[in-house]
């Protein structure tokens, strides 16, 4: 090969390794672009102490189904485009009827066995059932339907709604049944009485909410997972009467209190009586009537001296 050919042929080889030089560069930016694009839809998750989230994969261009619960306390987990994650409490939460200003629910109405209509305020405590199953099961009937689901680590409009109707109605309807079994003045102020209404309440509270709900979405208090659900607990103040009512029942035993003080007032007299009577049948009337004077203070005796000579000094008026 003469010298020129040769020059000829590395020239061509040079160029050659130049385009497959640019092309691999080409291929590596247009990767990267690529890469960017996938990870520009992708979010990262992590977990709180008392959160729980369920993932779920699809979206637009398929199918969207269930992949995992992501427990408390996880760090980044990764969600890919089209992913989504759904917060859920985990531990201790309250159902609050008291009708304060950040209370889920305004007092409850009941009406006694006498037809009395009384209020009921109280606190409904319990733990979200986060098995992951049950959650997810909890998620697909109802979370979904309510958007019950936390948003930036704070409860919705969606869950309150949704405990307005899986936990208010429920212990209302309990509230109710229980009263209709006591008279007004007994859950008011008898102990006893207020005390089997509380537990006549918690039983059929636990059973209606369980029966609304379809299932044991909500536990005790201290349930972490595993093993039973438990009941929830309640804490319920006593029923309140119209104020008429209370007025009324102040009257009653003002009076009542009256009437013992007057009986004991005639008692007293009476025995005063009795106490004059036997005086008259010993001194005589006149003898009965110094003796009380004496006792009173309104007749002074003097002792007489043997002498007979009586000084009587008159008290100053």
């Amino acid at each position: 090969m003469s010298a020129q050919k040769a020059g000829q042929a590395a020239q061509r080889d040079k160029g050659g390794g130049r385009r497959l030089l640019v092309r691999g560069l080409l291929l590596s930016v247009a990767a990267v672009v690529v890469l960017g694009l996938v990870l520009s839809g992708c979010s990262r998750v992590s977990t709180q102490p008392d959160e729980v989230v369920l993932h779920y994969a699809g979206g637009t261009f398929e199918a969207i189904k269930f992949e995992k619960c992501i427990n408390p306390s996880s760090g980044a987990t990764l969600l890919g485009p089209g992913d989504t994650g759904y917060s859920y409490p985990f531990g201790q939460r309250t159902f609050d009827f008291s009708g304060a200003d950040d209370a889920e629910s305004k007092p409850l109405s009941v009406v006694s066995k006498d037809n009395v209509e009384m209020t009921v305020s109280g606190v409904a405590t319990f733990t979200l059932n986060t098995d992951c199953k049950t959650l997810q099961q909890f998620h697909e009937k109802i979370g979904l339907k309510f958007r019950a689901y936390f948003e930036d680590g704070e409860s919705s409009d969606g869950w309150r709604r949704m405990l307005n109707i899986y936990m208010r109605v429920p212990l209302d309807r309990a509230l109710d049944a229980a009263s209709q079994e006591f008279e007004w003045r007994g859950l008011f102020n008898d102990p006893k009485v207020k005390q089997a209404w509380e537990t006549r309440v918690g039983t059929l509270a636990r059973e209606f909410i369980k029966e609304t709900a379809g299932a044991e979405y909500f536990c005790s208090q201290n349930y972490a997972g595993g093993g039973e659900c438990g009941d929830i607990s309640l804490t319920i103040q006593k029923p309140e009467p119209p104020d008429s009512l209370v007025d009324a029942l102040a009257a009653e035993q003002a009076a009542k209190a009256e009437n013992v003080a007057q009986a004991q007032r005639n008692a007293k007299v009476r025995t005063e009586i009795e106490s004059i009577r036997d005086l008259v049948k010993v001194l005589g009337p006149q003898g009965a009537v110094l003796w009380q004077a004496i006792q009173k203070g309104q007749v002074t005796v003097v002792p007489v001296p043997q002498n007979g000579n009586i000084n009587i000094t008159p008290p100053n008026r």
